[in-house]
């Protein structure tokens, strides 16, 4: 029996998710979470083969808590399950160890089909998503660079970040410069919100 994780915030999709895995009869779903920080403690408690993983999770993303969760549970394969063809999620996804990057929309025959796949150690990948990660290039932006940006999306004050994050007003300065140059935004608000658009945090 196939013991699978599912973290879906949107109830009705992840109740209705649940039903539609459960009548395989080598599925079992052990574990259901609506938020990213439940997924390790589920995933912990419950020991699941598979961990299906929405990206736009409250409290902490998807690709986040799969980062965790390969550090936490090793022997569990991480399949990544998104709405939003941006590319630089696919490669966040398998910088962090996911095993498949499928879109919600498609049939569910082909997301049994990508468990079944990827616990036999393959790797599957959404064509469209596939592509388009190819033809945007690689994510000019360091960790670093990413992170400040981030502390400052809800309009925190440099202060602010460079408290949160433990550095020093003059290095978040440079760092927000040095974003906003790689993404050609006018400012920081923009350079979030390229950032975001393209999957790079």
């Amino acid at each position: 029996m196939i013991r699978i994780l599912l973290a879906e915030d949107q109830g009705m999709l992840r109740g209705a998710l649940a039903l539609l895995l459960d009548l395989e009869d080598d599925f079992q779903v052990v574990a259901q979470v609506a938020s990213g920080d439940a997924i390790v403690p589920s995933a912990l408690e419950h020991r699941p083969d598979v961990a299906l993983l929405d990206i736009e999770l409250p409290e902490r993303s998807g690709l986040d808590a799969a980062e965790a969760l390969r550090t936490a549970l090793p022997d569990c394969r991480i399949l990544v399950l998104t709405t939003f063809a941006r590319p630089g999620y696919l490669r966040r996804a398998m910088d962090v160890g996911a095993r498949a990057f499928i879109a919600k929309d498609g049939p569910i025959e082909a997301l049994t089909d990508a468990i079944r796949t990827v616990l036999a150690g393959g790797l599957v990948v959404d064509p469209a998503l596939a592509a388009a990660a190819l033809s945007s290039g690689p994510n000019p932006l360091s960790q670093r660079e990413r992170e400040v940006l981030a502390a400052g999306a809800e309009g925190a004050t440099v202060s602010d970040i460079a408290a949160s994050l433990h550095l020093s007003e003059s290095t978040v300065r440079n760092y927000l410069s040095s974003a906003i140059g790689k993404t050609t935004a006018r400012n920081r608000i923009e350079a979030l919100r390229t950032a975001r658009d393209l999957g790079w945090i």
